[in-house]
């Protein structure tokens, strides 16, 4: 199967929502990608996935911005909130390469929360590669994905 997150591409198809697809030189971070894409951080939509008292949760940042753990911890309710490792998340996202995860858990059965800064017109974001982003309109994201929205950065 070709690692390209499919069920990305279908949903916004099946729900009208255009999106512009780029090709750039493989890239690994958040702000890598960014900045191969030549947007700025706060149009990169970077998920985070924690592991909150066994749970797997996917929360959705701008890439220039670091994840709370606390404020995550305090929103959820938790007693134990970490970053889940890799292993524990990959094979969910089997259409993706690993580290190039959309910000579509919805679609692979997480709960999802969006960071109350993710407000640029358009979000760029890993299409399943490190070597290709989708481009959409965030209301067109929000609408669709209908998530949680939190403050969830330091």
């Amino acid at each position: 199967m070709e690692l390209d997150a499919h069920r990305v591409r279908k949903y916004l198809i099946s729900h009208g929502v255009g999106y512009k697809v780029e090709h750039h030189p493989p890239a690994f971070t958040a702000q890598e990608v960014a900045a191969a894409e030549h947007v700025p951080g706060r149009s990169f939509a970077k998920p985070v996935i924690v592991n909150a008292d066994g749970r797997l949760i996917m929360m959705v940042l701008p890439a220039n911005r670091l994840l709370d753990l606390d404020k995550v911890k305090a929103i959820l309710g938790s007693e134990d909130v970490r970053l889940a490792r890799e292993e524990e998340f990959a094979p969910i996202f089997d259409d993706c390469e690993r580290g190039a995860e959309p910000p579509f858990g919805n679609l692979y059965g997480l709960q999802m929360i969006v960071d109350v800064d993710l407000t640029a017109d358009e979000m760029v974001f890993n299409a399943g590669t490190h070597t290709e982003t989708m481009k959409v309109p965030t209301i067109d994201y929000l609408g669709l994905v209908h998530p949680e929205k939190a403050d969830l950065a330091l």
